[in-house]
C-alpha cells in the first residue's frame, strides 16, 4: 500500500474509505448497504463516490463475476495524519498548541493513546520553546506587529 502524496479528499469519501479501510475489501453493494444504514444514501451516490475514489487513485478496483471489488490503495492512518499536519499548517502555529488541547479535551481516547500521548509531550518538553511567534504575516512585512505577543494573531 502506498501514501497519498497529498489529500485530496471530501467528507462523503472519508466516509467510503472508513469502510473500505474497516473491511479491507468490499463490493460496491456491502458498501452501499453500510451507506444506507450511516446516511440514508442511495446506491447511485455509493457508486458515484466509490468511481470518484478510484480516479483520485484512494481505491483499486478488481471485478469478480458481477460484482466489483473495491480495496485501498493507500494506508489509513498515514493518509489520516497527512490531513491532520496539513490543516494544522494552515492556522497559526500561535494555535496550533491550544487547538490540539481542545480536541484532547473533546474526544475520548484509549489509556494506552493517553499514555503515549503523555510520552512524546514528556520528550518534547526538554526542548520546547516558551513562546511560538505568529508566522500568518512574514516579520518584515509587518513590522509593527509584535510577532512573539499573544497579540499579534486575534
Amino acid at each position: 500500500m502506498k501514501e497519498a502524496s497529498s489529500v485530496e479528499i471530501t467528507n462523503a469519501e472519508w466516509e467510503i474509505m472508513r469502510i473500505v479501510w474497516t473491511l479491507g475489501a468490499a463490493t460496491s453493494k456491502q458498501i452501499s448497504q453500510v451507506m444506507a444504514v450511516k446516511k440514508n444514501w442511495k446506491m447511485a451516490t455509493t457508486k458515484t463516490l466509490l468511481g470518484r475514489l478510484v480516479t483520485k487513485n484512494y481505491l483499486e478496483t478488481t471485478r469478480q463475476g458481477r460484482a466489483f471489488i473495491y480495496r485501498p490503495t493507500v494506508d489509513e492512518q498515514a493518509t489520516i495524519n497527512q490531513l491532520l499536519e496539513a490543516d494544522l499548517r494552515t492556522i497559526c502555529q500561535m494555535h496550533t498548541g491550544r487547538s490540539l488541547a481542545e480536541i484532547l479535551r473533546k474526544f475520548t481516547f484509549t489509556k494506552h493513546d493517553l499514555q503515549v500521548m503523555q510520552d512524546i509531550l514528556q520528550a518534547k518538553m526538554a526542548d520546547a520553546p516558551t513562546k511560538l511567534p505568529c508566522d500568518c504575516v512574514p516579520a518584515e512585512l509587518a513590522p509593527e506587529l509584535d510577532h512573539d505577543e499573544q497579540t499579534c494573531c486575534r
